[in-house]
């Protein structure tokens, strides 16, 4: 079997977990016997060399529409279904917000999209798009699609109820490594009071308002990431109201994010929305608790193994990050990710879909 892995352009510039996801799915589908090839929605894709099509992002429509309609064989979207209009309601600042607020969610990424294209140099690989409009060509897309696999029940939940939509599909769990993160890694030992937050510096992440709930506090709190390009003045503000017991450090590859994770008493990442927080996962595998808001699918994931904090106040963060790092670490949590939250059962699971499409293809 042959498969073409399709996403954004910005992929590998711009990583997130979208990135490790495709690249740990594609990695763990080849020792299936499975050969994936990784593109670009701007590359150009020999459609006959693959048996399937899987896309991923369906927030990103532009970027996919245009592959899905010419590829005449089964087609599976990852949906990776992120709702940015919390974010854009109460957690950005300036003109942008003013003008998101306006017109709402559809038409904000419909706008994005035309701001990446002309700040950025993205272009949308389907002009449809434009014509279209951001939910109709959402909507087409998932039409296209023969099946949809969503990270969790509870991001289809969301993605149906807010295109009215019905379409078959399989749950993917988002997972870690364990060749990189061992299970023997861990240690029980007493740990720092350091607090660290793992994800590229984005208002949607909200690591303005953890600094503000941490500054000046008992805590050390360690930022790791860099900044996304369209959000360079939101890191300027976040240096600029850190105090002296935060530090930045840009982006680490997997391996090096061990030491962190080991020392590290609580990982923070009161978002906005996360469909699963990877780097929650990989944390909490690592032995730290967690702090998280509630928005987007963390609850699937998380449930109860979590202190949930909300991300527009401050003071609910710092209590939050205060029972977390007074509570004993969660080993039965840690148990259950080394047991269910498996790049190997992920792979499992989108092998099986692949071949439920192609016997059945319709």
């Amino acid at each position: 079997m042959r498969v073409a892995f399709i996403s954004r352009n910005t992929l590998f510039t711009v990583k997130g977990g979208d990135t490790v996801q495709i690249i740990k799915t594609a990695a763990f589908l080849e020792k299936l016997g499975v050969k994936v090839d990784i593109y670009t929605s701007s590359q150009k894709i020999d459609y006959s060399a693959y048996d399937i099509l899987h896309g991923f992002n369906v927030i990103r429509p532009a970027d996919l529409i245009s592959h899905f309609k010419k590829f005449k064989k089964p087609k599976l979207l990852s949906t990776i279904y992120v709702d940015y209009s919390e974010f854009e309601l109460m957690g950005r600042e300036g003109i942008l917000s003013s003008v998101f607020k306006l017109i709402g969610n559809d038409r904000t990424e419909y706008l994005k999209t035309f701001m990446r294209r002309i700040r950025n140099g993205e272009k949308s690989v389907d002009f449809e798009y434009f014509l279209r409009g951001h939910r109709g060509s959402l909507k087409k897309l998932i039409e296209h699609s023969n099946l949809l696999l969503p990270n969790s029940e509870s991001e289809y939940k969301r993605l149906s109820k807010r295109y009215r939509i019905q379409k078959p599909y399989q749950v993917i769990p988002n997972a870690i490594d364990t060749s990189v993160f061992k299970k023997n890694y861990f240690s029980n030992e007493t740990r720092s009071d350091l607090v660290i937050s793992v994800a590229r510096i984005d208002g949607i992440k909200n690591q303005l308002n953890l600094i503000r709930a941490l500054r000046n506090t008992e805590f050390k709190l360690t930022l790791i990431g860099k900044p996304a390009p369209n959000h360079t003045k939101y890191y300027e503000q976040c240096q600029k109201e850190a105090g002296g017991n935060t530090t930045f450090i840009t982006e680490l590859e997997q391996e090096q994010l061990i030491q962190y994770y080991l020392k590290a008493k609580v990982h923070a990442m009161p978002s906005w929305f996360e469909t699963t927080g990877l780097s929650s996962l990989e944390a909490a595998a690592m032995g730290c608790n967690l702090v998280i808001s509630d928005r987007g699918d963390t609850t699937d994931y998380f449930g109860s193994n979590a202190f949930y904090a909300e991300p527009s106040d401050p003071q609910s963060i710092y209590k939050a990050v205060k029972m977390a790092a007074e509570s004993p670490q969660n080993l039965s949590f840690r148990e259950k990710i080394f047991t269910e939250y498996i790049w190997e059962k992920t792979a499992e699971k989108t092998l099986a879909a692949y071949n439920t499409c192609l016997k059945n293809p319709a």
